[in-house]
């Protein structure tokens, strides 16, 4: 799979999310299509990530420009600190994609715990949220911009009701912050992936289900995502990297505020 290379040539683009997942696949494409990086995440293990950006880069003899930011994104604090040093270290942040988030349980509604609720509200809209609000203000200052949001098709679907609702958030933040930035200049766009086939997470989400009840509501999730596709399985992590290079790309400088769902056929 592949497009016109040199997408995002001469654009400092920061990943969020970055050590692992859709985030890691993402950050490595972008440095193939000519970017250079900023990649944050609360996990050491972002190192790695870009050490693969620049094996990326090298592979059409670029030498890439990365820096790493360890963070907590689900704070103020930690987006602002993530903004501050790009700026400072790097120069002006020309695309930020938010990937950080994620389903940590899988239970119905009325059963979760209210501490849990939080807990996935803060995983999975708080740091779009707050990045969001660390980049725009300089992006709207000079006139260009494009922020790129990872949302999700679970906004219809089963045993993640916080989940869903955070992602729900994202969308909305998405289509609002469009509508007040196009004015300025600046883009903001999301996708919104389905199932997604990825290596083990090296950094687990949550203790994972923890007793046959919890494995049978996971075992549901997972029923309805492959029943919601209409090819029947889930994507790949360069099926859902593309889109979202793309759309931070010139070459989607007509579409803002828009949703896009990459999930063979669900719509979300």
């Amino acid at each position: 799979m592949g497009l016109e290379a040199g997408l995002l040539d001469g654009k400092n683009v920061l990943v969020t999310g970055a050590a692992q997942g859709i985030g890691r696949e993402v950050a490595v494409l972008a440095a193939r299509q000519g970017a250079e990086l900023i990649l944050a995440d609360r996990s050491e293990l972002v190192e790695d990530t870009a050490q693969a950006a620049a094996a990326a880069a090298g592979e059409h003899r670029r030498q890439l420009r990365c820096l790493t930011a360890l963070a907590d994104l689900e704070t103020w604090e930690g987006a602002e600190d993530v903004a501050y040093r790009a700026t400072s270290e790097t120069g002006d942040i020309d695309v930020c994609i938010n990937a950080v988030g994620g389903t940590i349980w899988a239970k119905p509604y009325d059963v979760y715990e209210p501490d849990r609720i939080e807990a996935e509200i803060r995983r999975s809209l708080f740091p779009t949220m707050w990045m969001c609000r660390a980049v725009l203000p300089g992006m709207k200052q000079r006139g260009t911009g494009t922020i790129v949001n990872v949302s999700s098709v679970a906004t219809r679907g089963i045993n993640r009701g916080p989940y869903s609702a955070a992602k729900g958030g994202v969308n909305a933040l998405t289509a609002s912050l469009a509508m007040e930035s196009a004015e300025a200049g600046v883009r903001v766009v999301a996708t919104a992936p389905g199932g997604t086939e990825a290596p083990p997470r090296r950094i687990p989400r949550g203790p994972g289900p923890e007793s046959d009840q919890e494995k049978a509501w996971f075992g549901q999730v997972v029923d309805q995502t492959l029943d919601s596709s209409a090819f029947g399985r889930y994507g790949t992590l360069a099926e859902q990297a593309w889109p979202i290079v793309f759309l931070a790309s010139d070459a989607a400088s007509y579409i803002t505020g828009s949703v896009l769902p990459v999930a063979g056929g669900d719509q979300g």
